[in-house]
Order: structure tokens, then sequence, then C-alpha cells
């Protein structure tokens, strides 16, 4: 079993939730006592949401390449970036590390391809809804992308930040998020991406009126299956 390096912390509880589902992942192939083989390095999110907020990416950038570096010191054999927003700057980690970053957007479109889905909505943080680098992954694959409107994506962004990365999770911003759904339903999106590692927290299956592809249990899967080779 490969040993899986994990960037936590963006935010906590969506971190939670990667190391439940490898687990249960990895015991349901194997079975008896079998656990995921696993080194985390969980990062001060108010530090990194701080860097954001100002645009300076590049002080994240440091942030993250030095948990790499560290995982793959550990031990690590390839590395998870628990945040979709964060893999904005897989390319500056990518240079200070020799191990791979599994990418959640490649994890992802696989998952929405193997469905046979060609126009998927996106949900996320205004960097990913707006910025390229989870984009460009989906439509390299073949995918059509389709966006909220300009001021729902400042809706669902304001939940993730002001309500989600605190633990909130209120009945009225889901009621929100579910009319947005239907409009990029209507738009012609055959599926909708959950594209950030907190919005399972809010929206599940039977609240949405597409198939949704929720990047936390796509990507934490795909780990565990990388981890089990």
């Amino acid at each position: 079993m490969k040993t899986i390096g994990i960037i936590g912390g963006m935010s906590w509880e969506s971190t939670v939730t990667y190391y439940e589902i490898i687990n249960k992942e990895v015991i349901r192939h194997l079975g008896g006592f079998h656990s995921a083989k696993i080194l985390m390095y969980s990062v001060d999110f108010a530090e990194l949401e701080e860097n954001m907020k100002n645009g300076y990416w590049q002080g994240n950038a440091v942030i993250l390449a030095d948990a790499a570096v560290r995982l793959e010191r550990a031990g690590a054999d390839f590395i998870v970036i628990a945040t979709n927003t964060m893999h904005k700057l897989v390319p500056d980690i990518e240079k200070e590390i020799s191990v791979p970053i599994l990418h959640i957007a490649d994890a992802t479109a696989d998952a929405i391809k193997r469905d046979g889905i060609k126009k998927v909505g996106l949900l996320g943080t205004r960097f990913t809804m707006t910025q390229d680098f989870i984009k460009d992954k989906l439509v390299d694959a073949g995918l059509e992308v389709v966006l909220p409107e300009s001021k729902d994506m400042e809706f669902v962004n304001d939940v993730i930040f002001n309500e989600l990365c605190l633990g909130k999770v209120l009945d009225s911003s889901r009621d929100e998020y579910k009319r947005i759904i239907e409009d990029m339903k209507e738009k012609g999106a055959e599926g909708v991406i959950l594209g950030c590692t907190e919005i399972g927290m809010l929206i599940k299956d039977e609240d949405s009126a597409l198939p949704t592809y929720d990047t936390t249990i796509i990507h934490a899967t795909a780990a565990a299956d990388l981890a089990l080779g």
C-alpha cells in the first residue's frame, strides 16, 4: 500500500471527510483490520484565507509547497491537496517536490465521463468558478462547463467562506443553492460539480435537481484507489 500525503485544514471539517472516506475505501477493498497509510499536514486556514483576501497567492504557494516537501520527506508516495481552490497553486508546489500530486479536477473529470455526461455545472469558491485552474482541466477532458450568474456566484462564495468553513449549515442557504442548480439545469447542465470541499455539507443528492459530483468524495476515493494500486 502506498502512503498518502494529505495537505489538509482548508477547512478542517472537509479534511475529516477525506480521512473517513479514504479509510472506508481501504476497508472495503481489503477488509479486516486494514486502514490507510496516511501522513497529514494540517495548515492554519486563517493564514491562507488572509492571503487570498489580499491577492497574495505567492504566500500561499510557499505555505503549501513547504507542507508538500515535509510530507515527501516523511515518506508520502503522492500528495493530495484537500481543497479545490488551492489547486490553483499546483504548478508552484510541483516545482518543489518529486512525488506526484493527485489533481482533484482530473479525478472529477474521470468520474463524470464514466457516466457519459458532456455538460456539467460548476459550484465552488469565486476563484474556482471564475479562474481556469479547474475549468481548463474539465474542458481539456472534453466537458462543457456551465457557471452560475454573477450574483449567484457571489452568493455561493459567501456561503462557503462565511458559513460552511465555519461549520454553519443553514436551510436558507441550501434553498438558494437548490435554486441555482435548477438554473444551471435550465441552461443544459446534465450534472453539477460540488467544486468546494465544504459544499457536500450543504447539498446532498436528494437536494439537487441534477446528479451531483462531490469533489471531496471523488478525490478521496481516487486517493484510496491510487494507494491500493
